[in-house]
This record gives structure tokens, C-alpha cells and sequence, in this order.
């Protein structure tokens, strides 16, 4: 495993491309744009203010930089580096960018929500969809690039309109049966919508693409209800973690559950494999030490080195408790991703915020957990296979495979605490992000 030099970073503006050929970052007002597997800057942009937001379109020719406290969109060409766009909404304010999958029109939602504006590259025109909600999740569109779903909300209901994103004409309009939509999701097949309601009422609707409701799923009532939820790659399962350290897993065909997931403070089933990070003692003693180290020097180089080893079950995890006075209480499944070959979910109660809960989908039980030293701070798969990285806010990153788990220092001087991840496109890098850094991780194909 090599690593890069680091580079500057704000924001933890830092992509990938989707073809997987350049590496995005931002540092203020300047975009840079470097090649993926050198590093290279490919080129420099310089914004009119502070970016706070960037997407590449789905082809890679474009990036749009967001400035939503100007109420501004930049968009820059890797082609033509001369040729640039502006959109300025003025008055009506910004409050969020994304590109649609075309990867030719924008989309702002203006502030208080008042309206999105479909802006297109091509012919300059504008389109406008009113009554835009306020949610988690209020835009998703099919992985096709087919169809997009837009939650609304007018006359105090909340509604669903279905547009053709070729022309951005209104296919269907429907109203939900909610009480206040939180967000929308299509399965990845394109067939089904997710409709889920706020935390105050679980409640998640599946709809058909000509807006017919195939089935409603509510777990409990008079308690805090879904908190996330995530789709299988093949359509086949729909998870949801709620509030009460639960995952439910609904089924394609009834869209009924088929078996629910726990995540109890201690483990006891022997078949569980736990992998319990250790700390080991760094390889010099810096007590013997003549002079003492700089700090810079000391972390890179006498910085606690850490591994993992298999604990013996049954086994009690660092558990939290939640303040119960307060809005959004760190509890529940707060994260949860399915690996790309619909073998394995990874999991994160929130109020065990150091385990790592990893099930098994084809038998339908839990397969490992990863108790770390510190809360983490996020995780995502490999895209290629199914290989967990994650990162707990230090200068570490963990690698888990069905093979087995790794701990690895990036060498780096200074102070390198890493809150993001994320891979590129052919699984061989990855970025690992900072508040104020970056640097790209290089991975051999025969490693974990």
C-alpha cells in the first residue's frame, strides 16, 4: 500500500471523477483538477468565492462548483479550459446544486424552497418545478437517467411528481400518504420508489413508477421510527435502520420483512467473529531519547501503532448513552451500505459508535463486527468487490475483506486526522480526506 504526499484541502471538497481518470479538490475559491494515478494538475480554475460544493457530471467533461452563500453555480470544461458558465439566481437565493444524468442541465433549489430551476447547457433554456419539499432527500433520479422523482410539498400534503428527464415533462403526480416526507430513493432497477416519513412515525411507501402504492411497511408505532435506509445493488432487498437498533430487510416480491438485525451491547454467539483493535507500542521508546521530538516528527514516526486481534466472545462494546432531552439523539442505525456484489451490509449503531457490525445476506445473520479504539467517522466499499475501508478520525485507515482485516498508519508529518473516504471508480485508490488535507491511498490488487 503506497500513499501520496498530501495536498491542501477545504470543505472536504475532494472527488473523483466518475470514469475514475481525475481527482477533484478545492481549496477556497480554487478548483484543481489533477490526474487520478500521477497526481498531476491537469488544471487550475479560480471561483469567484469561497466553493461549497462540487459534482462532476456523469461523463466527466464538466464540474459545477456551487457558492451558495452568493447564490452562484460556476461550471468548468476539462475539454475546453476557455469555455465556462455562469448561473446567478440572485434574489431568489441557493441552497442546493446537482447535475442531472445527462450531465447537460443543472438543477438549483432556490431558498426556502421555493422552486427548482432546471438550467441547460445546450440551448440555454430554463424550466421551473414549483413547490420543491424541504427534506433529507427530496431529488432522485433512476440510475438509468430515465426518470426523476421530486417530493413536494403544497396545500399542507406531500406529494411526488415524476418527470422525463429528456424533456422535463410531468409523467405522473401523486400524493403520499404521509404525515411529513423525509426522503425518496429509487431501487437501483428503476421499478420502485421509497417513499419514508419523518423519525416521529415509521413509515416507508413503495411506490410503482406510474405512482401506484404496492405496500406500506410500518415496524412499531408511538416511537422514533426510520432513521436511514439503503437499497441492494440487485433490487432484490430494501434495509432500514430505525431508532431502535434494528435493521429490518424487506423483500422484492411481498415487500414484506424477512428478518430483522439486532445490535445488543454484547456479543455472544461464538460463530461471530469479533475483531477488537489493539494497540501497539510504538517502535521506538521515545523516554530513551536524548532530545525530545518535534511534534511533527513525533506523530509521523512515534505515533501509536495499532492492530487487530480476535476476541474471545462473548464480548461487551463501548456503548453510549443517548441524551434523551434532546432532537436527533445519537441512537439507532445511523449508517448502513450493501457491498456491490449483494453479499454483505455493514452497519453502525450509533450509540456503539466503535463497532463495525458486518451481516451476511445470503444466510441472514451476522458475520463479523470491528470494535475499534475510536468512533467511526465513515466507511464505504470497494466498488469492485467486497472490501470495507473505514476511518475513526485518526491518522489511520482499516481495510476489512471476507479474507480478514487491516490496520494501516499513513505516514504523514503532522496532524492527519481522517473523517471521509472514498474510493474511485476501479477499486485500485482511494481518497482519505481531512478537515484541512487530503492524500490518495494506492492499493496492490493482492492485498486485503
Amino acid at each position: 500500500m503506497n500513499f501520496s504526499e498530501l495536498f491542501k484541502l477545504s470543505g472536504l471538497l475532494g472527488r473523483f471523477s466518475p470514469d475514475g481518470k481525475c481527482l477533484a479538490s478545492c481549496m477556497q475559491y480554487r478548483l484543481v483538477v489533477r490526474n487520478a494515478s500521477t497526481l498531476q494538475i491537469l488544471q487550475l480554475y479560480t471561483c469567484l468565492d469561497q466553493i461549497q460544493y462540487i459534482e462532476w457530471s456523469s461523463d466527466s467533461l464538466f464540474i459545477l462548483c456551487a457558492m451558495y452563500k452568493r447564490g452562484i453555480v460556476q461550471v468548468w470544461s476539462l475539454e475546453q479550459p476557455d469555455w465556462h458558465c455562469k448561473i446567478d439566481e440572485g434574489s431568489a437565493g441557493l441552497v442546493a446544486s446537482c447535475w442531472s444524468p445527462d450531465g447537460r442541465h443543472i438543477l438549483n433549489t432556490t431558498e426556502f424552497h421555493l422552486r427548482i430551476t432546471v438550467w441547460s447547457l445546450c440551448t440555454k433554456s430554463v424550466s421551473y418545478i414549483k413547490y420543491p419539499k424541504a427534506c433529507q432527500q427530496g431529488i432522485t433520479f433512476t440510475r438509468d437517467g430515465r426518470y426523476m422523482a421530486v417530493a413536494e410539498r403544497r396545500d399542507c400534503k406531500d406529494f411526488v411528481s415524476i418527470f422525463v428527464c429528456s424533456d422535463w415533462q410531468l409523467l405522473r403526480h401523486f400524493d403520499t400518504e404521509t404525515q411529513d416526507l423525509f426522503g425518496i430513493e429509487w431501487a437501483p432497477n428503476g421499478c420502485v420508489l421509497a417513499v419514508w416519513d419523518t423519525c416521529l412515525e415509521y413509515k416507508i411507501l413503495l411506490y410503482s413508477i406510474d405512482g401506484r402504492l404496492l405496500s406500506t411497511y410500518r415496524a412499531y408505532e408511538w416511537s422514533l421510527g426510520i432513521k436511514s435506509i439503503a437499497w441492494s445493488p440487485s433490487s432484490q432487498f430494501l434495509a432500514i435502520g430505525s431508532y431502535d437498533e434494528k435493521v429490518r430487510i424487506l423483500n422484492h416480491v411481498t415487500w414484506k420483512k424477512i428478518t430483522e438485525f439486532e445490535h445488543p451491547a454484547s456479543i455472544a454467539n461464538t460463530k461471530t467473529v469479533v475483531y477488537k483493535e489493539v494497540e501497539k507500542s510504538p517502535c521506538v521508546e521515545t523516554e530513551r531519547l536524548s532530545f525530545l521530538p518535534t511534534r511533527a516528527l513525533a506523530s509521523s514516526h512515534f505515533s501509536t501503532q495499532s492492530k487487530y486481534d480476535i476476541a474471545q466472545v462473548p464480548v461487551s462494546l463501548h456503548c453510549i448513552k443517548p441524551v434523551a432531552d434532546r432532537a436527533n439523539p445519537k441512537m439507532g442505525i445511523g449508517m448502513l451500505a450493501f457491498s456491490p456484489d449483494n453479499c454483505f451490509l455493514a452497519t453502525r449503531n450509533d450509540n456503539i459508535p466503535n463497532a463495525l457490525w458486518i451481516w451476511d445476506i445470503q444466510k441472514l445473520k451476522l458475520f463479523v463486527v470491528l470494535e475499534q479504539l475510536c468512533a467511526i467517522q465513515s466507511f464505504q466499499w470497494d466498488p469492485r468487490q467486497p472490501r470495507l475501508a473505514l476511518c475513526t478520525g485518526n491518522s489511520k485507515v482499516y481495510l476489512w475483506s471476507p479474507v480478514g482485516c487491516v490496520s494501516v498508519q499513513v505516514p504523514m508529518e503532522g496532524d492527519f486526522q481522517i473523517i471521509s473516504l472514498s474510493w474511485r471508480v476501479s477499486g485500485d485508490s482511494m481518497a482519505l480526506l481531512s478537515k484541512d488535507n487530503f492524500c490518495v491511498c494506492y492499493l496492490e490488487s493482492k492485498e486485503v
